[in-house]
């Protein structure tokens, strides 16, 4: 690799204050997927561990410190953690980068941020959250609370570790809970570095837990836990379902952040040369590991031809490369098992008629890696399973549409509903057709942004409930209604 880089120390679980080691002292491996190599072995968190940690958020939730403290004060230690964020910021992004396999560009200048910044507006809220009075009855004094749910379990995928920890840590600590985070087995080393940051940051022993392992193990232990009053997880529908039907056992407070099989839609009125980057941007991005990813690309049939050979120039462009490079734009897919995975539906869209213009191998880089190149499938109907199903990876199916209803039409004939994308210069298409995409994320003219402020989130199989924004906050707190007798 590009990049000689320090030994990275073993992985420890994160319970009640301290970094210690699971309770079998089972460890399990993780490797970088651009060489295959050992990073580090981690701390394998079992059901004994999980309980441990649960216990330590409840007690510091009930009878510690964080939930009686000054609003005031848990926002200067929000604030302090999302600097500590920022000046670790580089040995963060290696961890990110070494592990998941993403370029270090996109670990670096774009995710370190949004997890600091997501500490930093958090904190803010936590002095801003408010019941109201009410007028009910002047015999009656009526005002409400809004209170902290108490014990979060945060459920993080592998595709955007540290990112996802932000989102979900941020609102939850601002409102008052505690926490305890269950990375993917596949890339836990950014979710315990920002639990020993939260440490350093002087977060009260009990209110930031990390425990990774399995999630069949670790992961079901937590969404079991009579203890744990509200589960965020953001992950697969198939296990966004399997997560349900469990949490309904306890009457669990729940939000899940699920697949995703987003359209992107191109009209011939639109800036083509925009749209090229924005359709590029929205499935290359995170080597299309990304829910939110533009994976259906709907063109309009009068610049199709025109736009997919474009297209196709520009994907064979965008080459796999050392992640650790700083102008690496297209990095080693997470795992050997999503390399298959992705081949698999590149296969499997050819033999149901789609056209292969671009991509479609394995690519590795100095003879080793999970790279697979930037891949694009045309002439794809929206009935195919590539077009149906979430793959995951570097690949685009490109569909043809004759017009605004039809391209509407399309875009909503899928079981998801997580985000989509608009390219027009028509203003008012612009907005009908936002109402009308069942999504919930509209991006005009641009996709794959985000920002702390703005609420994220699904609908259909993507899931219900948001992260991000004020939106968040009403996942992580409830409501509490007080009448007092004047009479």
């Amino acid at each position: 690799m590009s990049e000689t880089l320090a030994p990275v120390r073993p992985g420890k679980l994160i319970i009640n204050g301290e970094a210690v080691d699971a309770a079998s002292g089972r460890r399990f491996e993780t490797r970088n997927p651009a060489t295959g190599e050992l990073i580090v072995e981690v701390a394998e968190a079992g059901i004994e561990d999980v309980d441990r940690a649960v216990k330590a958020a409840r007690a510091a939730f009930d009878s510690g410190p964080w939930s009686r403290m000054r609003p005031a004060e848990r926002a200067r230690l929000l604030w302090r953690l999302g600097d500590l964020v920022l000046e670790h910021a580089d040995e963060i992004a290696r961890l990110e980068t070494m592990d998941n396999g993403k370029p270090i560009f996109e670990s670096r200048q774009i995710d370190v941020g949004m997890v600091a910044g997501c500490f930093h507006y958090f904190s803010g809220w936590a002095t801003k959250l408010a019941g109201e009075t009410t007028a009910v009855n002047p015999a009656q004094f009526t005002y409400t609370l809004r209170e902290p749910v108490g014990v979060v379990a945060a459920i993080v995928p592998w595709n955007f570790p540290m990112i996802m920890v932000g989102w979900k840590a941020a609102p939850a600590l601002a409102a008052g809970n505690t926490i305890v985070v269950k990375p993917a087995s596949e890339t836990p080393l950014t979710a315990i570095r920002i639990g020993e940051l939260a440490l350093e940051a002087g977060l009260p022993p009990g209110v930031f837990n990390v425990v990774p392992g399995r999630g069949s193990v670790a992961g079901e232990a937590l969404v079991r836990h009579p203890d744990v009053d509200k589960i965020s997880f953001t992950g697969s529908t198939e296990v966004g379902r399997h997560l349900m039907k469990i949490a309904s056992d306890g009457v669990k407070k729940l939000t899940l952040e699920l697949g995703g099989k987003s359209p992107n839609i191109v009209f011939s009125d639109a800036d083509l040369d925009a749209a090229l980057r924005g359709a590029t941007t929205g499935i290359f991005y995170g080597k299309g590991e990304v829910c939110a990813a533009g994976s259906r690309l709907l063109v309009e049939r009068a610049i199709y031809d025109e736009f997919v050979a474009r297209l196709a120039e520009r994907s064979k462009k965008l080459v796999p490369a050392d992640p650790m490079d700083p102008k690496t734009r297209l990095g080693a897919l997470v795992s050997e098992k999503q390399v298959q995975t992705v081949l698999g539906y590149v296969e499997t869209g050819v033999q149901e008629g789609a056209r292969l213009v671009a991509g479609g191998q394995r690519a590795p880089v100095n003879g080793k890696g999970t790279f697979v190149q930037a891949t694009v499938l045309a002439d794809v109907d929206n009935r195919m399973r590539v077009a149906q199903e979430e793959i995951f990876g570097p690949v685009l199916a490109v569909i043809p549409f004759d017009g605004e209803a039809d391209a509407v039409a399309k875009a909503n004939d899928v079981l998801y509903g997580l985000a989509s994308g608009v390219w027009t210069n028509d203003v008012k298409k612009a907005h009908r057709v936002a109402r009308a995409l069942k999504a919930g994320t509209v991006w005009i003219n641009m996709y794959n942004f985000y920002d702390p402020g703005m609420p994220f989130g699904g609908v259909k199989g993507s899931g219900f409930g948001r992260d991000l924004g004020s939106a968040s906050l009403l996942e992580y707190t409830q409501v509490k209604s007080v009448w007092v007798n004047l009479e």
